[in-house]
């Protein structure tokens, strides 16, 4: 698990070149702290750059950037392939040798053997620069769930790429701020992809891979991950087992590790299941990572213990309290890279979790998404009667709605950007224009244009699934976990997003993969006996901290006379009087710092 960066510029000095890569490299220090390494060829002015963090091979064969034997081929790689070893063991028995154990020697390989087909055969989480001298091409390539980042800038005949927004600041790459960011960020609470912060600077899909042309200086991007239409699963014992065994095989792939691992605990089903299986692999071997409050609404500790009582690995436990909320947030805000209403939890339990001494843990993020764990999964039905109305009802009653409803103007746009605002969004785009002091029209050409969503179909469960796995994971839990853990040197892995466990899951008819009265009761019925009845059959809390009451006592951003203009004053004021969400608070607080 790495930071990567790179550039390639044929108008630039190569002493420039080599200036500018390590001033991303230096910027992006607390991603990689145990090594860096920069290669360069002057002939294509190339230049990829690396800070390490080391999981697999701790050695110094893990040093980046890597060539095969004969440097035909560079890659600079973040992230980790789980199932290196049968590659590598495919590989062997074609003829390949090899100089190291890692993942990365791996990757090289297998492109050379396969070429952008070995893309499709990687499972695991990933994003990596390869430069192919031979063909004179050079591709970023991200993981089929878009777990790594890497975000790319392609103008003027040069490419830059690398693994935070920051980094293209720090060598004066891009630094203009596209001027649309404070409208995404206020609708969504995130920037979504493909948008950053910065002009012209865009996220790479997931699934994708963009191959930069050399002699032309041109590129294109194109997809490697093949959509294959699978026959649905409407046997409910059959899908059980499956998920079973497929979970497992999952968990048990990503405990591979030479470094220390551990868990987040949270005391929710997710992470505790996690636990669970991992615990019956590592034993002793496996810590646990759990955080608690003095506020008891808050505090999971109940369930956190019922869960360890099962475990024999050692447990950190760490208790946060409001004070370390507003010491260490200007850290937690300069963590982020792009501003976000998430986060705050991440960046806590991985600084825990580093202090701990870990340089890995797994994480319970993704079982929600594809098995119904969110109230989108039964409010969607109502956003399809509604959709039955004409959008011009609802551009009309645009100035008579009370703030709860004010969100309904989403649908005054035939748009399934506005569906998704609807269930997610945080201001409505008549708030944002008073808020930035522009106009409605403005900020909803910006939502709606340009943002490309396939059609989904009818407004039933898969329908909001593929809305909280592609928007609200995709662009705010799996991005702003990333940022946070790696801010402190940790390395966060997700075994729900295991490419073959989500291929399983998305096969599964939903008339058994959903349930409208049980969140995630297949799941849960996958693994009867060993998740305790006290954990799953309780309400759902999520990994939430204290922030309503925290937010609404730290003076910076719950003072009114801070902010600028009526609208984001008003809104203060009310939830100063807790009668709006601390995400609204936190959103305009940041944009008051930016703007």
């Amino acid at each position: 698990m790495c930071r990567i960066v790179g550039i390639i510029n044929k108008r630039l000095q190569p002493q420039l070149i080599r200036e500018k890569v390590k001033a991303m490299c230096k910027v992006l220090q607390h991603g990689g702290p145990d090594d860096e390494g920069i290669f360069y060829d002057e002939k294509q002015h190339l230049a990829f750059g690396h800070r390490r963090l080391s999981i697999i091979d701790l050695s110094s064969n893990g040093h980046q950037p890597m060539a095969d034997v004969e440097q035909k081929v560079w890659i600079t790689f973040n992230g980790e392939i789980y199932n290196y070893q049968e590659l590598r063991n495919e590989l062997l028995r074609l003829g390949v040798s090899f100089n190291s154990v890692t993942d990365t020697e791996v990757i090289i390989a297998a492109y050379l053997q396969w070429g952008t087909e070995a893309f499709s055969k990687l499972r695991g989480m990933f994003a990596f620069a390869l430069f192919d001298s031979i063909k004179g091409l050079t591709y970023l390539v991200r993981d089929t769930a878009g777990i790594k980042p890497v975000y790319y800038f392609a103008e003027d005949g040069q490419l830059s790429f690398a693994s935070e927004i920051r980094a293209f600041t720090a060598a004066d790459i891009s630094a203009e701020k596209d001027p649309n960011w404070p409208i995404r960020f206020l609708a969504f609470g995130h920037i979504p992809e493909p948008y950053t912060t910065l002009k012209n600077v865009f996220s790479l899909p997931k699934g994708h891979y963009l191959c930069w042309t050399h002699a032309s200086s041109t590129h294109e991007i194109s997809p490697y991950k093949q959509t294959v239409l699978k026959n649905q699963i409407t046997d409910v014992d059959k899908a059980r087992q499956l998920i079973k065994n497929a979970l497992i095989k999952g968990v048990n792939r990503q405990l591979i590790a030479d470094a220390p691992l551990g868990v987040f605990l949270s005391g929710g089903i997710d992470s505790s299941l996690i636990t669970l299986l991992a615990d019956k692999e590592k034993k002793e071997q496996l810590k646990t990572i759990s955080i608690f409050f003095n506020e008891k609404n808050y505090d999971e500790q109940a369930y956190q213990r019922v869960v360890l009582d099962k475990v024999s690995g050692e447990n950190f436990s760490h208790l946060v309290k409001q004070d370390d909320f507003e010491t260490f947030l200007p850290q937690i805000i300069n963590a982020m890279d792009m501003p976000t209403t998430d986060g705050i939890n991440s960046w806590f339990i991985s600084k825990y979790a580093h202090e701990d001494g870990l340089k890995a843990v797994l994480s319970g993020v993704g079982a929600d998404e594809y098995f119904g764990g969110y109230p989108s999964f039964n409010r969607i039905r109502y956003l399809g009667y509604l959709r039955k109305l004409p959008p011009s009802l609802f551009s009309a009653i645009k100035g008579l709605l009370p703030d709860h409803y004010k969100k309904l103007t989403f649908l005054g746009n035939d748009h399934s950007a506005a569906d998704y605002l609807l269930l997610r969004g945080l201001f409505s785009p008549g708030d944002i224009a008073k808020a930035l002091n522009t106009d409605d029209k403005q900020v909803r050409d910006v939502l709606f244009n340009g943002f490309d969503i396939p059609h989904l179909g009818p407004y039933d469960q898969e329908h909001a699934s593929w809305f909280e796995a592609n928007l609200y994971m995709q662009n705010q839990l799996l991005r702003d976990t990333d940022v946070m853990s790696m801010n402190h040197g940790l390395e966060v892995r997700v075994p729900f997003l295991d490419e073959d466990f989500t291929s399983l899951a998305e096969s599964i008819a939903p008339e058994i993969r959903f349930n409208n009265q049980q969140a995630k009761k297949i799941l849960i019925d996958s693994f009867n006996g060993l998740l305790p009845e006290a954990v799953w059959n309780r309400p759902k809390m999520g990994f939430t901290f204290p922030l309503q009451q925290w937010m609404s006592q730290y003076k910076p951003i719950s003072d009114s006379s801070l902010y600028r203009g009526e609208m984001a004053q008003s809104v203060i004021k009310n939830f100063k009087n807790n009668q709006i969400h601390w995400s609204k608070a936190f959103a305009l607080y940041q944009i008051q710092a930016n703007v």
